[in-house]
């Protein structure tokens, strides 16, 4: 039995995201077929054609940007069986598309996120998430596996507890430089060979990541709309002070209804709760942040 954990980020580049987040899916090895296939089938239906071939890709600043929204409202919801239709048409005409068409592909994209967060609740798929609020406190340079990414680990490791004791954990990112890729395994490797929590968690977790193009893999796709929705649309706490965006709101229902819910003894509190979505104030470790 095996679990595979798809990452994505959203917000690194330090531009307009209001928090950074690091996101990710967990699929069961046998579900992880029949969810690509589901996803895909969806695709096809929705859109006429399949949107993600060739050079156009389903990321989520493109197709939950805040034109697509407003595109949708400029008519009233169409048939689904018309909608198909003219939003092949405006992926086929492009910038030659008349408003109906328009319309008809925004309202099919935002239909295609609700429909793939349906499936990923089909086949039991839990959502995990570290939540960056004050990106300028970040440990630049620093030789150890960033803090958000220790969080993340813990997490998915408590959701392997949970679910069974024996199961592995395959981690996969969304393609990197390679010269970060290099330093994220480096990183990795210390941290799950030389430090104790590292070398407990690698019992389930296999440490070696896998490193995929994000347009050719379903999961990392999924990941990278949870990051975009958690940054834009999810609140918790007053460290996340940003206004959310509303009409996000009915996907960040869907995905809080992903995470998963952990109980463990910590700080002499034999029940503590932890929750697979984590918000980080500061990624600095207390000795950075003392000096």
């Amino acid at each position: 039995m095996a679990y595979f954990f798809f990452i994505d980020e959203s917000g690194q580049d330090h531009r307009n995201s209001p928090y950074e987040v690091l996101a990710a899916v967990a699929v069961e090895d046998r579900d992880l077929w029949n969810l690509i296939q589901a996803i895909q089938e969806a695709e096809l239906r929705l859109f006429g054609v399949r949107y993600s071939k060739g050079e156009r890709e389903l990321k989520a600043k493109k197709i939950l940007k805040r034109k697509v929204f407003k595109h949708a409202a400029l008519l009233e919801a169409f048939h689904p069986d018309e909608r198909r239709e003219l939003a092949r048409n405006c992926l086929e005409e492009g910038e030659q598309a008349g408003k109906r068409q328009l319309a008809a592909l925004a309202q099919a994209k935002l239909a295609y996120v609700a429909e793939v967060f349906d499936i990923c609740a089909r086949f039991r798929c839990r959502l995990f998430a570290s939540i960056v609020t004050d990106a300028t406190a970040a440990n630049h340079g620093a030789d150890f596996l960033r803090k958000d990414y220790t969080y993340l680990f813990e997490r998915f490791y408590y959701f392997l507890e949970d679910v069974n004791p024996a199961a592995q954990g395959i981690v996969v990112f969304d393609e990197l430089e390679k010269s970060k890729s290099h330093i994220l395994v480096g990183q990795m490797d210390d941290y799950f060979k030389n430090t104790a929590k590292g070398r407990q968690r690698s019992g389930q977790i296999i440490p070696e990541p896998f490193f995929v193009h994000s347009d050719l893999t379903t999961g990392v796709q999924i990941a990278d709309l949870v990051a975009y929705i958690i940054s834009w649309g999810f609140r918790t706490g007053a460290d996340m002070s940003t206004p959310p965006r509303e009409e996000l709101t009915p996907f960040v229902r869907s995905i809080c209804q992903m995470r998963h819910r952990s109980v463990r003894e910590i700080n002499d509190n034999p029940d503590f709760v932890v929750w697979s979505f984590s918000v980080i104030k500061d990624l600095r470790t207390r000795e950075m942040q003392g000096a």
